[in-house]
């Protein structure tokens, strides 16, 4: 499916699972659709599974979203709690559409506490309480964090919530990030679960790439653990015999938000640069000629103390202090403002998922988890930009159901296509972005739409039902959707009897 084919489906207010392989432009797409949204005043609700990649969205984590914290599951009493506090509640009642993007990183458990309170805090049956969601992610990138003592954790496609959303699935497959065929074709075997000796050799010989010379000679080293980073980081900077220039993180608005801001902001609270440190942006910004993951050297600082960075391709850019922000409703409740740099001498493959790269050298002998190779070998785009040093058994594994799953999801999203291109009777023009959640425009074919249910409605429904009349049957009589039928039923404690 291309881009312009999955923004037609997104428009139709269907709730949808946006996929594909990495470099397929699926956050770019994304932030194309939220653009959309907001241009027409729909309450829009942007997170993701992680603080670094909801900074990215210039959203928050989903977990702050939704009230819900670090949980992944909670008692009946903590789910009451969640619901009464203000400020979240209002919060969810007032979006129309609720976009999680890295969905990869959240587990089926946490997904479905948070419909859970989605849907008590809006006081409907209906899934996430009939807002339209939006899905975003690679089912092989990095998966859920497991804790040391908890089993590992259940993938998103396995909770409740997918299964009742009747997702629409768009799985994006042209590639914009990587135009080397010979890197596609090892990213795709690693994928498809296909790796060869043909792989593993080829990966082995780029032990030995030789970067093209300076200026492009400058790349990241990958790691999969924190303490080499930093470690090497700050090694690095300790020898360049430069003045130092310090920079702090200014934070605003809510304690709370700025917190969790601050905490997903790839910028450090503190910056320390010198002239020839080594840098990586951390923010897009086309006009100003970069975006996250653009690499350079601190060439010189002007006379306002702002860093000049000279890039790979030799453009030199200021860089300005820029800012985060989360936004509801069209207000900033939270804001941080930093330059958008930090030091790249080194970065772990966690903190690089989403970046493209210009050249890498990357350590996966110490991979722990499936996913962790791919993620930092899709970050380039070409072999020549790609220096392996190592790799162990699990840097290549991906999980075998998500394979499968995998196929499954290409199908669908084929399926969608074609229903979406050959519709039978849509409810409402795609042109409605308010599809999902517009109860004028539903009311224009069902009338008694969202209305409240009269005594003799209640009593009809109840008689219709005991009669053996299906859901559709019922809900054409009364002239309601299918979905208020089997929500009544289920608040008079009647779905459960029979299931349509």
């Amino acid at each position: 499916m291309t881009q312009e084919e999955a923004l037609k489906i997104l428009k139709s207010g269907h709730n949808v699972y946006l996929t594909g392989a990495a470099g397929s432009g699926k956050t770019y797409l994304l932030s194309k659709y939220i653009q959309y949204l907001k241009a027409r005043g729909v309450n829009v609700g942007v997170t993701a599974s992680t603080g670094i990649a909801a900074t990215h969205m210039e959203g928050i984590t989903i977990h702050s979203w939704a009230g819900i914290g670090i949980l992944n599951r909670a008692t009946d009493k903590e789910i009451l709690e969640m619901v009464s506090n203000k400020r979240v509640a209002r919060r969810i009642q007032k979006t129309q559409t609720l976009i999680i993007d890295e969905v990869s990183m959240l587990d089926a458990e946490r997904i479905d506490l948070i419909e859970k309170v989605t849907r008590l805090t809006r006081q409907s049956w209906e899934p996430f309480g009939r807002l339209q969601v939006v899905l975003c992610g690679d089912l092989f990138q990095l998966p859920p964090v497991a804790r040391a003592d908890e089993p590992l954790p259940k993938l998103v496609y396995k909770s409740a919530a997918w299964q009742n959303m009747n997702l629409k699935i768009c799985y994006l497959h042209e590639q914009y990030r990587q135009g080397d065929k010979e890197l596609l074709r090892i990213l795709n075997a690693i994928r498809e679960a296909k790796v060869d000796d043909t792989v593993v050799n080829r990966l082995r010989e780029c032990r030995n790439t030789a970067f093209a010379p300076s200026p492009s000679s400058r790349f990241v080293r990958l790691y999969s653990h924190n303490p080499d980073v930093d470690g090497e980081n700050q090694l690095e900077l300790k020898k360049l015999e430069e003045k130092e220039y310090e920079y702090i993180m200014e934070v605003n608005g809510i304690p709370a938000l700025a917190a969790a801001l601050k905490m997903g902001c790839l910028a450090p609270e503190k910056l320390v640069l010198k002239k020839g440190a080594a840098v990586m942006f951390v923010k897009n910004n086309f006009e100003k000629g970069y975006v996250n993951g653009s690499l350079g050297t601190v060439s010189s600082f002007n006379e306002a103390g702002i860093p000049v960075i000279t890039l790979l391709n030799g453009n030199e850019i200021s860089a300005e202090p820029a800012t985060w922000s989360v936004e509801e409703s069209g207000k900033t409740l939270a804001q941080v403002k930093q330059v958008p740099l930090r030091l790249a001498w080194a970065i772990t493959v966690h903190k690089s998922q989403g970046m493209t790269l210009d050249a890498v050298q990357v350590d996966l002998s110490k991979s722990f988890v499936r996913g962790m190779g791919y993620v930092a070998l899709s970050r380039v785009r070409s072999l020549e930009g790609l220096r392996v040093l190592g790799f162990n058994a699990m840097a290549l594994k991906v999980d075998e159901e998500t394979q499968e799953f995998d196929q499954e999801l290409k199908k669908l999203s084929e399926e969608a296509l074609h229903e979406f291109k050959t519709p039978s009777k849509p409810l409402i023009k795609e042109e409605d972005i308010t599809a999902g959640y517009c109860v004028e425009k539903t009311r224009e074919i069902q009338p008694y739409s969202h209305k409240k249910w009269t005594g003799d409605e209640e009593s009809s429904l109840i008689s219709g039902f005991r009669d053996g009349q299906s859901i559709n049957q019922l809900a054409e009589r009364l002239g309601r959707k299918a979905g208020e039928i089997r929500s009544r039923l289920r608040r008079l404690g009647l779905a459960e009897k029979r299931v349509d």
